[in-house]
């Protein structure tokens, strides 16, 4: 994110407190909220819950402060080091500010970490614990150790001599994603709470999935089938039928594993279906921000319902054969969508879909 400037969203005091995926965190929810509820009233704050997940947390806090342990000892290490570094504290600040004093805590499943994070506010809706949850996810792990151990992995795209064009989903000539870093919060409000004031809604979030490969700890079964369950429940939950779906915001990192064996489940989920389908991977315009991606996603896909434009799969040059879906090749679809899903999967075998369909009276 260029030229962030933390202090448009909070102080001087609590930006230097902070690490960089809290602040992160915190502009996405004053946006969020501030567009929700502009007049800044509205919500019960007893009735209204913060679920904010990371994958790694605060990594640049983290090696600031590991440095300053090998150079000047464990004396000098910051007293803010600890809830600066661990995973909940985005959830644990937003909450301050807005004075939430309902459910309160993090989610941490890698990259599905954010759709985890809708699906669980979603049920506490559901459940009656809260009336209002700002959820989402948040990362800032552009840094030397994060990146040192995805390449070593070889997990990163090695197209450094374009690197706008080096994350191209379904491409043939894929080979790794490009690490991103972004937050994403939606502001999910119980049906009938909205409609007594008069909200602006964009969508309805009408099912959600969750499912493990318990297969391996960074790859997928054959043709994705833990995430193939996780579309099926998130289906069955918002009682769509397969002709209801148009458009799939898909996992698509730019791998040379995952895309291909998505594709695979995508099509036995949907059967001949899936070649009516719009298929799009936003991680080639954002890169994969791994925690924050389930949420930055599942707002594309919001919006692709409410404005009727499929957001394209950039730097789609050479279709892999065995990515034979429509991808939304470089340029958006335009397409009336009243149904889509958003897929995450994480390492550790987590895999969570978010059905999303359009808000009718």
């Amino acid at each position: 994110v260029k030229n962030f400037d933390p202090q448009l969203y909070m102080d001087r005091k609590e930006a230097k407190r902070t690490d960089r995926y809290t602040q992160l965190a915190m502009a996405s929810a004053v946006q969020a909220m501030a567009d929700a509820f502009p007049e800044g009233t509205g919500y019960t704050p007893e009735h209204t819950g913060v679920v904010i997940g990371s994958g790694i947390g605060g990594i640049h806090t983290f090696e600031e402060q590991l440095d300053v342990y090998k150079r000047l000892g464990p004396s000098k290490i910051s007293a803010f080091f600890v809830p600066m570094f661990i995973g909940d504290i985005a959830s644990g600040v937003v909450s301050m500010r807005f004075q939430a004093k309902g459910p309160n805590y993090a989610v941490q499943s890698a990259c599905a970490t954010s759709g985890h994070a809708i699906g669980d506010s979603y049920r506490m809706i559901q459940y009656g614990d809260a009336d209002v949850m700002i959820c989402g996810g948040s990362e800032a792990s552009v840094s030397p150790m994060a990146m040192g151990g995805f390449t070593n992995m070889q997990a990163l795209s090695e197209r450094n001599d374009s690197p706008t064009t080096a994350s191209r989903p379904f491409d043939a000539t894929r080979d790794g994603f490009v690490l991103g870093e972004g937050s994403g919060i939606l502001i999910l409000e119980e049906l009938e709470h909205a409609k007594r004031r008069g909200a602006k809604i964009y969508a309805e979030l009408a099912g959600y999935g969750a499912t493990g490969d318990a297969y391996h700890l960074t790859g997928q079964p054959d043709a994705h089938e833990g995430l193939q369950r996780a579309m099926k429940k998130a289906m069955a939950d918002a009682r769509m039928e397969l002709a209801d779906v148009q458009y799939i915001n898909a996992h698509g990192t730019s791998t040379p594993l995952n895309d291909p064996n998505e594709i695979r489940g995508i099509k036995a989920v949907f059967g001949a279906h899936a070649t009516a389908l719009n298929v799009s991977s936003t991680k080639s315009a954002t890169g994969h921000m791994l925690g924050a991606a389930g949420a930055v996603e599942s707002i594309f896909t919001s919006l692709t319902i409410t404005n009727g434009i499929i957001p394209p799969t950039i730097n789609l040059q050479t279709a892999d054969p065995e990515c034979d879906l429509d991808c939304t090749a470089n340029v958006p679809a335009t397409r009336q969508v009243t149904g889509a899903l958003s897929n995450s999967s994480g390492f550790g075998g987590h895999n969570v879909c978010i059905a999303i369909r359009r808000y009718q009276e």
